[in-house]
């Protein structure tokens, strides 16, 4: 009885000993596989306007956020949804670094993008950009009442004006009394109904 006992307990440590074995976790080629897939993501919104060190930080950010979650490489590989999670995570990351620090926002709202927009004057130096981000990263987390919503205006930004803009015309006013002119044009149409 002892005997089978015993050959029982030293089965399953070496069966929990060989499920936690190194080749079922992550290691440099995995991390390195799952960095190269998220180069497809460098065109999102945030992640575009990021330099490559910056980038490789942030994937880096981003698979150590994955591994934590699942320490067990081939049980994240075998994921229905991979790539839908891998998705998640990178949004994640985005909000987690925009809540660390408001001047993060420049990877959404680029400053000559802004220049080009006539939002911001050219020429400011680095401290008023800062402090226009810093102005717009508070008038952010005072008006949506969730990260979920500012990032569902930024898509919506892309198609038609929404309060990010005004919030970015405000800040400039604001700061540098500058002042943007909206001209509106109405087309009446002389066509019969």
């Amino acid at each position: 009885m002892k005997k089978i006992l015993l050959s029982i307990v030293s089965v399953a440590t070496i069966a929990t000993i060989m499920g936690c074995s190194a080749e079922r976790r992550w290691g440099d080629k995995e991390r390195r596989e799952l960095r190269q897939e998220l180069r497809a993501y460098r065109d999102m919104a945030y992640l575009d306007n990021l330099e490559d060190m910056e980038f490789e930080t942030f994937s880096g950010d981003v698979v150590e956020a994955i591994e934590i979650d699942y320490p067990i490489y081939t049980t994240f590989i075998e994921l229905p949804g991979k790539g839908d999670t891998v998705e998640v995570y990178v949004v994640s990351t985005i909000v987690e670094e925009l809540n660390a620090n408001p001047h993060n926002m420049r990877n959404i709202y680029p400053y000559p993008m802004l220049v080009e927009q006539g939002i911001l004057p050219a020429g400011l130096n680095h401290q008023a950009q800062r402090a226009f981000y810093d102005c717009l990263a508070y008038r952010v987390k005072q008006y949506y009442p969730s990260t979920l919503a500012f990032f569902e205006d930024i898509v919506d930004s892309a198609t038609t004006p929404t309060p990010i803009t005004n919030m970015q015309m405000a800040c400039a006013a604001d700061l540098f009394d500058w002042g943007v002119e909206v001209d509106e044009t109405v087309i009446i149409s002389n066509t019969p109904e």
